[in-house]
């Protein structure tokens, strides 16, 4: 009987966690998000969407173990790796396994000390024809002291959720010198050749297929504050004046070609559709030089490559994708002697205008291609949206400043502009429902999107120093063998959000923030402050930091178990 007591206290355990009750490695749940029900009752998910849990193995002993999923719908397992922030130990890159996977603890490469749990996140993929009721998924774990079995019922509601979103989610970035410092082997062995091979216009596909496949976008900006032009990014151009023309498309269709068909979205869940936004390569400095701006001859060279440019969409075929007329410097650059991005002086708006009159001049009023005048505003917001109507029609705003400005909101929106409103990513360290808050509020708003500034860059040890990739939420995999993106928990739980919001019935608006953060819609607005009717230059960062307090407090008071009150407000 002693023997056989023994083995029992050997054998491994293995528990299903809330997707918000993120597991450190020793079997408890992080501080950051203690707020959340760890144990779930039911297991709930609608038609073509994925339910997510964690799965926690427990060994007493250090030794080896078996991991198994069974189930009769589609099934993707992740190791959690966990990140050390101060003096805790945070789950977030999620390192694709196939099953059934075998493990140790501790986990030798992870590196924790006295580890005694491993977390693995499970994605359970529910097909728009899957059949409505309960489908059990079982774990299996297999350690020195014996197997243990755990199930779940997953309740597949009736509900299918449509193939696309409320909102747009943006993941920002810029360029791609990122690639080569994130997958240094990869780039390693094509040396000079680097940026023409295919293996590196494939890692710029399988940035834009995770975020796809996670229900976002992705967007690169391909220029710098000079305006000067990844060769990726534009067509190759030649010659002066009259004379200057597109040279070669080879790079640029080779970049976008399969974005814009949608093929680089193959085999996906989602299937093969166009990237919805892109930006266009146009600079003050590209295709015309700044040098002559207000001469005939930048008029031509603007006119002429714009033309080329609209006649290769079109007969391409590329007519699904918005491309964006955008400008990104700012004057204390010292490129240029206007903003572009951010405007601050009511005065820069004359380059606006007279960008608008070339390029009615360059683009056939009939033309298919979708393209777009995208401004993005923040100190000048209310004064620019009245004065560049008609010329922007593309807004993405600072998300404190629109907090007083519904009105401005509304009437952006009542014209057929686009609105989206931005700021970065939580860190790793903030609770679980951080991720929800932005995408919350975009949607109390009732405006079309939301940008993660940056989402690429993790930051030089990710693994074994984070400072909290709160500009990030993708990992390199190279370190894993994996010549892509890994994607990371934050992502998946902003997923999760998508996909009930595009489910949940805005008629209920006030139920749904009363549960999430105890507010009403009305609280999600900042009252209008007295700087609010200030010329934009003479405010500051700080004066609007302290005047967006009151919304901003409201939602960042949200805890970790904020989405899962939303969840039971929807059933």
């Amino acid at each position: 009987m002693t023997f056989l007591w023994l083995l029992a206290l050997a054998a491994p355990m293995v528990d299903f966690r809330s997707e918000f009750a993120r597991p450190d490695p020793f079997g408890g749940t992080v501080t950051a998000d203690k707020a959340a029900t760890a144990e779930q009752k039911h297991w709930r998910a609608a038609r073509r969407s994925y339910a997510s849990m964690h799965i926690v193995v427990r060994l007493v002993d250090p030794g080896s173990y078996r991991v198994k999923v069974r189930s009769d719908l589609p099934v993707e397992l992740y190791r959690e790796w966990y990140h050390k922030i101060r003096q805790e130990y945070y789950p977030d890159a999620l390192v694709p396994v196939a099953h059934p996977v075998s493990g140790s603890l501790p986990d030798p490469d992870n590196r924790v000390p006295n580890q005694t749990a491993q977390a693995y996140w499970l994605d359970v993929w529910v097909p728009a024809d899957a059949k409505p009721g309960p489908h059990t998924v079982t774990v299996s774990v297999e350690g020195a002291g014996g197997t243990v079995d755990k199930s779940i019922n997953l309740l597949v509601a009736a509900t299918v959720t449509p193939a696309d979103d409320t909102m747009s989610i943006d993941h920002n970035s810029y360029g791609t010198s990122f690639l080569a410092e994130q997958y240094p082997k990869l780039a390693a062995q094509y040396g000079d050749k680097w940026t023409a091979s295919d293996a590196f216009f494939g890692l710029i596909h399988a940035y834009h297929r995770i975020f796809y496949e996670h229900r976002g976008l992705f967007h690169q900006l391909g220029y710098g504050h000079g305006g000067k032009v990844a060769p990726e990014f534009a067509p190759a151009l030649t010659g002066q004046g009259r004379a200057r023309k597109i040279a070669s498309w080879d790079l640029y269709d080779r970049h976008y070609g399969p974005l814009f068909d949608g093929s680089a979205f193959a085999n996906t869940r989602r299937g093969a559709k166009p990237i919805p936004f892109v930006y266009l390569p146009i600079t003050p400095e590209w295709p015309a030089s700044f040098l002559n701006w207000g001469e005939p001859g930048y008029e031509v060279e603007f006119t002429n490559v714009v033309k080329e440019m609209e006649r290769h969409l079109r007969e391409k075929g590329w007519t699904k994708t918005r491309f964006e007329l955008f400008f990104n410097h700012k004057k204390r650059y010292k490129a240029f002697p206007w903003d572009g991005d951010e405007v601050r002086f009511l005065e820069d708006d004359r380059y606006f205008k007279e960008y608008w009159r070339l390029w009615k001049a360059a683009v056939p009023q009939d033309t298919p291609v979708k393209f777009v005048f995208r401004s993005d505003s923040s100190w000048a917001l209310e004064q620019q949206a009245a004065d560049l109507e008609g010329v922007v029609n593309f807004w993405v705003c600072s998300s404190g400043m629109l907090s007083w400005m519904p009105e401005t909101a509304r009437k952006l929106k009542a014209r057929g502009d686009i609105v989206w409103n931005y700021s970065g990513p939580p860190s790793i360290s903030e609770n679980s429902s951080a991720i929800t808050r932005y995408m919350m509020r975009t949607w109390v708003w009732d405006v079309d999107g939301y940008i993660h500034w940056l989402t690429v860059s993790p930051g030089r040890d990710p693994w074994f120093n984070s400072g909290g990739a709160d500009l990030a939420l993708v990992y390199s995999g190279e370190r894993f063998g994996i010549e892509g993106p890994i994607p990371t928990i934050r992502l998946k739980l902003e997923r999760n959000t998508l996909q009930d919001l595009a489910v949940m019935d805005r008629s209920r608006l006030a139920a749904f923030v009363k549960a999430y953060n105890g507010t009403t819609p009305q609280q999600w607005w900042t009252p209008r402050p007295a700087l609010a009717d200030k010329p934009p230059n003479k405010i500051n960062n700080a004066d609007v930091d302290e005047a967006a307090k009151p919304a901003e407090w409201l939602l960042h008071r949200t805890d970790a178990a904020a989405w899962q009150r939303v969840r039971e407000v929807m059933k």
